[in-house]
């Protein structure tokens, strides 16, 4: 083996480097790119491969390789999931690596192309569309072939509004149009898609009186609870969670997108069987607006 493929300075190889790394022929490291199985960048209209996710993605796909104690969770946000992940990394101590970190939607999707996270949660529109939007959006990025999308639940979607505006307003209308204080999420959030959406159906000609941007539901909620705005979108769990009223617009699925290999890790199965648990089912009717029907189930990839 070449020395220059050994350094530790050699940060990307080429395809003729990385098959000689891999011992594979230069064909098959093709195939590998163009079926989105190998971390790859294009530059200057030629494939690099970054040896640190090389690496990595040798260690994983390797049996009882290191990775197969992580599970990192990123994309949308969703108060029973945190709570049942932040359960389960409690209980696996330092056994293993469980974390959820909420970042959006399409942040998600980006951190789990490349090879930043292992799990990327995302909801994108009605439930009734989300079979096929929510495999567009693993479409726009080459690693989509070796994906999965699996339901983890359904939950209803809506407004997060103040007691005391909701007493007096009960419609996105009304609330558009009386200069109500709106908090907005990120771009690429799927609860800001939500958002434009409900913009565009409504018959409110003013601009949007936003007071705030937040980064997550709960700290939506957070921001209407304490006093910086009085109405945000996000589902009736997190209002629940908060002590805000809902107004019901819509049940939209929750999905959770991640590679074939970790679909059978045993961390992922593991958070599988607790989001169907007994007391993951008692926690999400206090919170409300949760459907498990599909939960588990494959709802994109198979082939």
């Amino acid at each position: 083996m070449s020395a220059v493929m050994t350094t530790p300075d050699n940060a990307f190889l080429s395809v003729k480097q990385v098959a000689a790394y891999l011992q594979l022929n230069e064909k098959k490291v093709y195939a590998l790119v163009n079926e989105g199985k190998i971390p790859a960048t294009k530059v200057t209209g030629k494939w690099m491969f970054p040896r640190e996710l090389i690496d990595r993605w040798m260690m994983d796909s390797a049996h009882g390789g290191l990775l197969t104690d992580r599970l990192v969770i990123a994309g949308s946000d969703d108060p029973l999931l945190y709570r049942t992940v932040t359960a389960f990394a409690h209980e696996v101590n330092a056994l293993a690596q469980v974390s959820y970190t909420p970042t959006g939607t399409r942040l998600g999707l980006d951190l789990l192309q490349a090879n930043r996270v292992d799990v990327s949660a995302l909801h994108w529109g009605p439930i009734g569309e989300s079979a096929t939007r929510h495999p567009a959006l693993l479409r726009q990025h080459s690693h989509f072939r070796n994906w999965v999308l699996i339901r983890a639940f359904s939950r209803e979607q809506g407004l997060m509004v103040h007691p005391d505006v909701l007493r007096r307003a009960h419609d996105p209308e009304t609330l558009m149009q009386s200069g109500y204080r709106w908090v907005q999420r990120q771009a690429g959030a799927g609860a800001q898609r939500f958002l434009l959406e409900i913009r565009k159906h409504a018959a409110a000609g003013d601009a949007l009186n936003v007071s705030s941007t937040a980064l997550s539901e709960r700290e939506a909620a957070a921001a209407i609870v304490l006093g910086q705005a009085d109405v945000a979108t996000g589902p009736r769990a997190a209002a629940t969670e908060a002590g805000l009223g809902f107004v019901p617009l819509g049940v939209e699925g929750f999905d959770l997108a991640l590679p074939r290999n970790i679909w059978f890790r045993r961390l992922f199965q593991e958070l599988l069987n607790r989001l169907q648990s007994g007391e993951c089912r008692q926690l999400a009717e206090t919170l409300g607006g949760y459907d498990f029907s599909q939960s588990g189930e494959l709802i994109w990839g198979e082939d």
